[in-house]
């Protein structure tokens, strides 16, 4: 496989590092998502950033001049939110935006509990030490903990920020919990039930991303061919010791197709 992608019919796309940094499009996006549609190869957008709803994602990409649907994003929460309704969960507390907040509660789930069932965690640029207070103290007091996804850092156009991974090492730090699970990228199945919906094998789909170690990592899982960005986290010199080997590495999509 090389950047051509030929063979591909679905890309699976990562936005932050991939086809945005903060609020600004990478060079070359909008011609890369204009040359899917000429092919006709369909396109997903896929983050692991849980700090915002589905609604605030459109928002986004249209603001930027991407046309998308509600189901063509497919975010961390939603596996998150299988996954707890899987384990019955209907009593939370959660360390998480208010966007997020809005997708648990729209399916029954409560997230100010005071007797939670766990303890869940995302992506929040709005925490306060409140937050972590009272989430410390549910640990403490052998509350389960469940997390969005793993990324140490958020990519921004400034360096990379704090993300769900640097807040679980506070957690462990302050209470000595590790998660009992951990969503999102690189699960499989993140991307396997748009793959079996549409009727398609694993090698006919490509996820583009910046992230070895989410993005690639589940590439690999899924049996997927791993295209690697080097437009956000990710460099050349990581390649040398990752775990990893995607089947493409480029600058950025605008070498792509």
């Amino acid at each position: 496989m090389d950047k051509s992608l030929d063979g591909i019919r679905v890309v699976f796309l990562d936005l932050d590092g991939t086809i945005y940094l903060g609020d600004n499009l990478i060079d070359g996006s909008l011609e890369f998502l204009n040359r899917c549609e000429k092919k006709g190869i369909q396109r997903f957008f896929l983050s692991n950033n849980s700090s915002k709803s589905v609604a605030e994602y459109l928002a986004k990409l249209h603001g930027l001049g991407i046309p998308a649907e509600a189901n063509d994003v497919l975010l961390s929460t939603h596996d998150l939110l299988s996954w707890l309704g899987n384990e019955e969960v209907t009593e939370t507390f959660l360390v998480g935006t208010g966007g997020m907040r809005s997708m648990l509660e729209a399916v029954g789930i409560s997230t100010r509990s005071n007797e939670p069932q766990y303890v869940v965690l995302g992506y929040d640029t709005q925490i306060d030490y409140e937050k972590l207070a009272t989430a410390s103290i549910h640990l403490h007091n052998k509350v389960p903990l469940v997390a969005s996804h793993p990324d140490m850092v958020c990519p921004s156009p400034d360096g990379e920020l704090p993300d769900v991974g640097a807040y679980l090492a506070l957690f462990k730090a302050t209470t000595g919990v590790e998660p009992t699970h951990i969503c999102g990228k690189p699960n499989a199945g993140m991307i396997l039930h748009k793959i079996e919906e549409l009727d398609l094998q694993p090698s006919q789909c490509a996820m583009v991303g910046d992230r070895l170690y989410t993005d690639m990592e589940m590439a690999e899982r899924a049996g997927a061919v791993g295209v690697l960005v080097l437009s956000g986290e990710a460099t050349l010199d990581d390649l040398e010791t990752a775990l990893q080997t995607p089947a493409v590495v480029v600058n950025s999509v605008a070498e792509l197709l």
